[in-house]
């Protein structure tokens, strides 16, 4: 971690700062998602799509007309 705790730090690189929270617990920093994690949230919400389209069960309990 760098001396300026909050992150701004104009000799870092932006995507390479890193900044505190809860008192220094949790540190975050700006990133990106691996390609291999954004094709399974892809794949997840496709699924997820199909899946409630082809086994939703109708409109609801009383409700097939």
């Amino acid at each position: 971690m760098s001396d300026n705790s909050s992150g701004h730090n104009k000799d870092v690189p932006h995507h390479q700062q890193v900044e505190s929270y809860g008192g220094g617990h949790i540190e975050a920093r700006h990133g990106r998602v691996n390609l291999w994690l954004a094709l399974v949230y892809l794949i997840m919400f496709i699924w997820a799509i199909y899946y409630g389209f082809t086994y939703w069960g109708g409109l609801g309990p009383g409700l097939d007309y």
